[in-house]
């Protein structure tokens, strides 16, 4: 992971666990359910872990990663699906990047 990024949430697949920064909490809950179903089922389909990070500059990035011994993990679908996610959520990322411009890099809009 990129110490340069902050993540806004995860899921893993191995643990079956989500992860939502605590940092973000002023997100309203309907967007906080939603990045948690996003996470969960991308992970349910394509395995792996996927963690929403965002860059210094408060662009939102997909990293996807598998362990080693994952031999069920495809990274072709699984950038298909990232691509998919992308063009489906535009509008609920955008909003999320304006969210971290303002609130955390204090930008005014």
């Amino acid at each position: 992971m990129n110490e340069e990024r902050t993540v806004l949430c995860g899921a893993n697949s191995y643990e079956e666990k989500y992860y939502f920064n605590e940092e973000f909490d002023a997100i309203p809950q309907g967007v906080k359910d939603e990045l948690k179903i996003m996470c969960v089922l991308f992970t349910e389909d394509c395995g792996g872990i996927l963690t929403l990070e965002f860059e210094k500059d408060g662009t939102l990035l997909f990293c996807t990663r598998a362990d080693d011994y994952d031999y069920l993990y495809d990274e072709i679908e699984t950038g298909l699906q990232v691509r998919r996610l992308q063009k489906e959520k535009r509008e609920l990322l955008e909003s999320l990047e304006l969210y971290y411009r303002i609130a955390v890099l204090g930008e005014n809009e």
